[in-house]
């Protein structure tokens, strides 16, 4: 029963942190390190259930955008015949495609060093510092007057360069791909929405690659551990999901601030725990 509730509340944390600009990835690894939450001995399976987690924001995703992704599926599947020429949503599902490929690259090829180097809380902390500024820079530098059906080419190749970063945990995903976006001059909203969108194929993607690596090179998942995969998954799809709602709403008319002040007090709350502390 207490790891069923350690299961909900990671997976909320997941569902939360994945979509606003403050680290999904870093939050789970400091519950489990401030808390002992380590529920699965195995490693890979406790890598296996962040997965999970991340498979619940993955639904949130298609749920809440399930209209735009099927009006840019069927421009995709016209391009491949008409070509893209100067259709709006065409040019976005191939954006959404090659944003998606340095991310892809960076996490196959340096899956080991972003667990084995960058996973270290102090770093973790710094780079929740460091990445908040450039944040609030971002957001009080821009010009924030681009809408989504504006998005050019050279925004989907550096964004989704931006987003290769982010597998470092501290960074945060949609941090990191807002803060270019807003630096190109998207709105506030436009960039989240482009962030959000441009997540989908790597988020399914990375959970695919990972569940495949279980049950073709594993025994599955430990019997018992079943419930705690999908109460993980099942409190992060719906977090999720009023996350991006409610967040999309937020930046309509508010800054970033908030989550620049929380990301500083929080990292340098952490450096003094682990330097101090421990």
């Amino acid at each position: 029963m207490i790891a069923l509730l350690h299961a909900a509340i990671l997976g909320i944390i997941q569902g939360l942190t994945e979509f606003l600009p403050v680290s999904s990835s870093g939050h789970l690894i400091l519950a489990r390190d401030l808390f002992g939450w380590h529920m699965l001995s195995n490693p890979h399976l406790n890598k296996v259930f962040d997965v999970a987690l991340h498979a619940g924001t993955f639904v949130s995703l298609v749920i809440y955008f399930r209209e735009d992704l099927v009006r840019l599926a069927r421009a995709f599947a016209v391009s491949l015949v008409r070509g893209i020429g100067g259709d709006v949503d065409r040019r976005l599902a191939w954006l959404m495609v090659i944003g998606t490929i340095p991310g892809a690259l960076v996490g196959v090829f340096l899956e080991n060093l972003v667990e084995n180097v960058l996973g270290a809380p102090k770093l973790i902390a710094v780079q929740l510092i460091v990445f908040a500024f450039v944040l609030y820079a971002a957001d009080r530098l821009s010009r924030r007057t681009r809408p989504l059906d504006q998005v050019s080419w050279l925004d989907g190749i550096l964004v989704g360069a931006a987003q290769a970063l982010a597998l470092a945990p501290g960074v945060s995903r949609s941090g990191i791909t807002i803060t270019m976006g807003l630096a190109l001059g998207l709105k506030r909203e436009a960039a989240a929405r482009f962030s959000f969108l441009l997540s989908i194929p790597i988020i399914g993607g990375a959970a695919l690659y990972a569940f495949a690596g279980v049950f073709l090179h594993h025994t599955g998942l430990p019997a018992g551990s079943e419930g705690m995969f999908a109460v993980g998954a099942l409190t992060s799809a719906v977090s999720g999901y009023l996350c991006i709602k409610y967040f999309l709403n937020y930046l309509r008319t508010r800054s970033l601030n908030v989550f620049v002040v929380y990301r500083i007090a929080f990292g340098a709350a952490l450096l003094a725990f682990y330097t101090l502390g421990r």
